[in-house]
């Protein structure tokens, strides 16, 4: 290995998003933008709309799209796969509203854990880019940002739960 080349990403992780076809300096900006322009459109039945901001098409156009299945039984639990589809999301605008709230941020979806037609959580993002997920148990703290969170799922690290009052 290169030692001047700085790795975002351990070995593991690097192998399981490449596979996965993602790659350095890889930017569908098209995409991102079509998918913003969908959330934004979108109103659910009690009127709720969906946030978009740079934070959320800045990770949708480097990794929106990509299918992530990790290899290997994951450190604490079993890794997921990944899906990095925002539409995914797309009727939670008031579930996201509401977390947003409670944390005092905007959220926005990211994808899902699990197979399609079998997610067991959404993922979302907020204005900072923090990473969070949602499932039937709860909601839960993935990552500061992407890549954190990313190897976090990957690898099969516990998320923290969060605590909303």
């Amino acid at each position: 290995m290169n030692e001047h080349h700085t790795t975002r990403f351990s070995v593991a992780v690097d192998a399981a998003l490449r596979e996965a076809g993602w790659q350095h300096g890889r930017w569908d900006i098209k995409q991102a933008e079509h998918w913003a322009d969908t959330l934004r459109a979108h109103e659910s039945p009690g009127g709720h709309r969906h946030a978009v901001f740079p934070a959320a098409v800045e990770a949708w156009a480097e990794f929106g799209g990509l299918r992530i299945t990790p290899q290997g039984p994951g450190r604490e639990i079993a890794p997921a796969t990944l899906r990095l589809d925002p539409l995914a999301g797309l009727h939670l605008a008031r579930t996201l509203g509401d977390l947003g709230r409670a944390l005092g941020t905007e959220l926005t979806p990211l994808g899902e854990e699990g197979e399609e037609g079998n997610a067991q959580a959404v993922l979302a993002i907020d204005t900072e880019g923090r990473v969070y997920s949602l499932d039937h148990t709860g909601d839960w703290y993935v990552g500061p940002d992407v890549d954190q969170a990313l190897t976090t799922l990957i690898t099969g690290s516990r998320p923290t739960r969060l605590t909303t009052d």
